[in-house]
């Protein structure tokens, strides 16, 4: 059984929200539906569906690793859902796990901002454009990268507790020094 990702580089924004307390909150779309993504690919709506129901289910959930190292989960999804845009995800990159505080100031720093997905694929075909039309997909993991193959899957929003706010000050502050320096 092959797990396929969806990645490659491209820039983008994170917005700050509310602190929560526990660990950064994230949130944002690992997926779009009908937006073709650098591969050629396109997700259908609906695609999510029938695994998220299996593995509701079971009593199992998505996973949350950085940047599809299954070695390196960083937190829970709380909230993975299909809705008319494409695949929804919310949750908590965990305080106690080093690798989530790490991505936690990266993300704050506007470093990182992708999400990307691990599945594979169940049911596909092709356009008369030539994309692959991914009608159902298992979907394994959605992981926090540097380079999310679809350039609109992005972090859209996180909030963080006071240690976060802090690495978020000292990044911001490096970056004003950055820009100070280079005269920009």
């Amino acid at each position: 059984m092959d797990l396929e990702h969806k990645f490659c580089r491209l820039g983008g924004e994170v917005s700050v929200r509310e602190a929560a307390a526990g660990g950064a909150v994230i949130e944002g779309y690992a997926s779009l539906f009908g937006v073709c993504d650098q591969g050629g690919d396109i997700v259908e709506a609906g695609a999510y569906g029938a695994s998220l129901t299996r593995l509701t289910e079971a009593g199992g959930r998505v996973k949350m690793l950085w940047q599809h190292d299954p070695a390196q989960p960083i937190g829970v999804w709380d909230e993975v859902r299909e809705d008319k845009r494409g695949l929804y995800v919310k949750g908590r990159l965990l305080d106690e796990v080093a690798q989530a505080r790490e991505a936690a100031a990266l993300v704050a720093a506007g470093a990182i901002d992708g999400l990307s997905i691990g599945y594979r694929t169940v049911k596909a075909g092709t356009s008369a454009k030539g994309e692959r039309l991914l009608s159902e997909l298992e979907l394994w993991e959605v992981s926090l990268v540097t380079f999310p193959m679809l350039p609109q899957a992005r972090v859209d929003a996180k909030g963080e507790d006071p240690e976060a706010t802090e690495m978020r000050d000292l990044a911001a502050a490096i970056e004003e020094g950055r820009r100070l320096l280079a005269g920009t």
